[in-house]
């Protein structure tokens, strides 16, 4: 194959945890009687709260073809390539079992929302008892996806912020860049089981951002970003297309890239185009020449609602759901292929690729 597929998850794949019933179809037709993939494929979700290999485990489940870990790419796996961090004390946010999830990614010395808050349940800085010790100047704050309490994490993120990693220390003027910030999935919304979307992490860094912004007068940087859609995670998945492709011996190049349910339409530039940052040389520069946007009308798009899909003319007068730091290009916003569902996009790319199973 000369081609390969990044699937998102949710409203493509599934609904929350019930699989859209054109999914399995899809796969079928993918696999061989062996249960081999017949075209690399990767799975590329937002999502943050678990580790690779369980997401694996539901998707095989769920779509009846065995999936393994190295094809999916969580909204945090770019994180492996940001060694320059790994041997430093990270705060960690969001659900799930961050710490194993942080340690999986190479992380040595995460400490949770939660462990910050046992040790400083008042954050008194004045008894030095409670002072914690695994917090040191060094120190990162990442955040993985949504917490639960988001007025605690909130409260503390803004707490490590400010003082420079020392929470319970008199908030500091000079503290200005403040320590790194990386954040995964700047989805402002998505789609579960209930009729209209749900807020996402975007909707929480929104928050973050604007009460960060709100005291110091001054804007939250973040030292990376990464998620759909961000060009870092498109280059981590091709690169994960690659090694597929690789590891089955398939000596022809992959030169186009379907993703179908994901919002992007590009020439994929080069790795390293974020300077100054430690993972441009964890990749070889891209192979594929393009990644192709398919979207399917069992998500976020309902073709029977009364809005229609913006076209390249009207849609900079739209309002733009994507993060505050991402130039709003029109171009990338409008897929070349709408279909009904996931089946129909598997149809037509086999189509357009002239590739018959």
């Amino acid at each position: 194959p000369s081609f390969g597929f990044l699937f998102d998850i949710d409203g493509v794949l599934v609904r929350g945890r019930t699989p859209i019933p054109a999914a399995r179809a899809a796969f079928g037709k993918l696999v061989n009687p062996q249960g081999q993939f017949l075209v690399p494929v990767v799975f590329v979700t937002n999502a943050g709260n678990c580790l690779r290999q369980k997401k694996a485990e539901q998707l095989s489940h769920l779509l009846g073809v065995p999936i393994s870990q190295d094809q999916v790419m969580m909204s945090h796996s770019p994180l492996r390539m940001f060694k320059r961090y790994h041997k430093k004390c990270v705060l960690v946010s969001g659900q799930g079992p961050l710490l194993d999830i942080a340690q999986d990614l190479g992380f040595c010395q995460p400490i949770t929302i939660d462990t910050l808050r046992e040790k400083r349940p008042l954050l008194d800085a004045v008894d030095h008892d409670r002072r914690p010790n695994v917090l040191v100047s060094e120190i990162s704050v990442v955040l993985f996806g949504e917490p639960v309490r988001w007025e605690t994490s909130l409260q503390l993120i803004i707490d490590v912020l400010l003082t420079s990693g020392y929470p319970g220390n008199p908030y500091g003027q000079e503290n200005y860049p403040h320590i790194p910030v990386l954040a995964c999935n700047m989805d402002l919304m998505w789609v579960a089981e209930a009729q209209s979307p749900r807020f996402g992490h975007g909707t929480f860094m929104v928050c973050l951002e604007n009460i960060y912004k709100k005291i110091t007068g001054k804007d939250l940087k973040y030292e990376a970003l990464m998620g759909k859609p961000s060009r870092l995670t498109y280059q981590y998945a091709e690169h994960l297309i690659r090694a597929q492709a690789l590891q089955r011996s398939w000596e022809q190049p992959i030169q186009t890239l379907y993703a179908p349910g994901l919002a992007w339409d590009t020439e994929l530039a080069p790795a390293g185009t974020a300077p100054g940052l430690a993972w441009d040389t964890e990749l070889a520069p891209a192979a594929a020449a393009c990644c192709r946007s398919v979207l399917v009308c069992t998500g976020v798009y309902d073709p029977q609602s009364e809005v229609a899909l913006p076209s390249r003319d009207s849609v900079a007068e739209n309002v733009f759901h994507g993060h505050r730091d991402f130039s709003f290009d029109p171009a990338l916003v409008e897929p070349d292929h709408i279909v009904p569902d996931v089946d129909a996009a598997v149809d037509l790319v086999f189509q357009l690729e002239n590739f018959a199973p």
